[in-house]
């Protein structure tokens, strides 16, 4: 069972205000990462900073990830890790070249790379370019 936007929030300490709710109902609805854009089109009540100010919040309270979508714009999906201080819901992600959409791949976990002493990931953008089953004409 989803978690709703206000558990998501208590959990995490954060205040649920209306405009947090909504960003993040958007992105807890939505079938694949949703960017800037699609969020300002789903949430015509909202203005684009204010938006902007609610991604940041939850990226820095790693409620959300971002996802450089393969064109240098920046994709927002919600984290499913549970309690973590640093989101450990790593998995691959495919952009279809054609309807430009990005897909989360959950049934595959990115390996775990050791990285040397002093140095300090702080994202992981794995991404897989091609065509999807409806722009490939294939079905799934």
């Amino acid at each position: 069972m989803q978690k709703t936007a206000q558990q998501i929030f208590q959990a995490a300490g954060i205040r649920p205000t209306p405009n947090r709710i909504l960003v993040m109902r958007a992105l807890l609805g939505a079938a694949c990462p949703m960017g800037l854009a699609e969020l300002e089109d789903a949430l015509p009540t909202m203005e684009k900073s204010s938006i902007f100010r609610v991604l940041n919040l939850l990226l820095e309270n790693h409620l959300l990830h971002g996802i450089e979508d393969g064109r240098g714009l920046t994709k927002y999906e919600v984290c499913q890790s549970e309690g973590e201080l640093e989101d450990d819901d790593t998995h691959p992600h495919f952009y279809c070249t054609e309807c430009r959409r990005v897909f989360c791949i959950h049934t595959e976990q990115l390996p775990k790379v050791e990285l040397p002493e002093g140095f300090k990931a702080e994202t992981v953008n794995y991404m897989i370019k091609g065509l999807c089953p409806g722009c490939s004409g294939k079905k799934v």
